[in-house]
């Protein structure tokens, strides 16, 4: 299932968002209702909705997931051009000199909401960190550790193998093959995300994710051969 941005009202959207659950740096709690009453005003509001439908009060970010609060559908297959595109929106509504004469505790709040906005889009802009933080949203209370365990020994070995590539690489031709056969492996493994989430696969999703930090890393590190070998 693709992701569908929103096309509403940004306000309207994030106001009506569902049931939510938040992970941070230590655990996930489930948010049992959609609603919280203002701080100004006490009228219901939104989960994650920025501003207050009945006094416009801005409001503080709720424990929410990333994907609710960006107002996006939970799907690994994020159409990062539109969600570009949201973000900015929202983020617009929180600039700092729209509350310039507003109180400290309202100047605050913004600032809040804009910190998980930010950090939300960021997680969700980037496939690595998505997959990473959906098998932890899914997969919790099955896989704890989530995915810093290597127990695929194939792994293991193929990131082995890559690094001998590399200390003994000599040419910038020959980098360059490297180069291209880890970005094909990446875009596969990005590929294979897809499915798996879709298939609610947590365990397979866990060891691609792992697959592709490791990817990644040997990325880094050609980039660092290839300034050995130009300098």
């Amino acid at each position: 299932m693709s992701l569908k941005i929103q096309t509403k009202k940004v306000a309207a959207v994030a106001a009506n968002l569902s049931t939510s659950s938040l992970m941070n740096m230590n655990s996930i709690e489930t948010v049992t209702t959609t609603m919280k009453p203002c701080w100004s005003c006490k009228g219901p509001v939104g989960l994650s909705a920025l501003f207050c439908s009945t006094c416009s009060a801005v409001q503080g970010p709720a424990r929410v997931t990333h994907f609710e609060r960006l107002g996006v559908e939970y799907s690994f297959d994020v159409d990062v051009s539109a969600l570009d595109q949201l973000y900015f929106d929202l983020q617009r509504q929180l600039h700092p000199d729209r509350f310039a004469n507003c109180t400290p505790k309202e100047k605050a709040l913004s600032q809040q909401q804009a910190t998980a906005l930010n950090d939300a889009y960021e997680i969700l802009k980037d496939p690595l960190r998505r997959a990473d933080y959906m098998v932890h949203v899914q997969g919790i209370d099955v896989l704890p550790e989530g995915c810093n365990l290597v127990q695929d020994q194939s792994i293991l070995i193929e990131a082995m193998e890559m690094r001998e590539r590399l200390e003994t690489v000599e040419a910038l031709a020959d980098l360059n093959v490297i180069a291209k056969e880890s970005k094909a492996a990446i875009e596969k493994v990005i590929g294979q995300l897809s499915t798996v989430f879709r298939d609610d696969d947590v365990e397979a999703a866990c060891k691609l994710t792992t697959r592709l930090k490791y990817l990644h890393k040997m990325m880094g590190e050609v980039r660092h051969v290839r300034a050995r070998l130009m300098s």
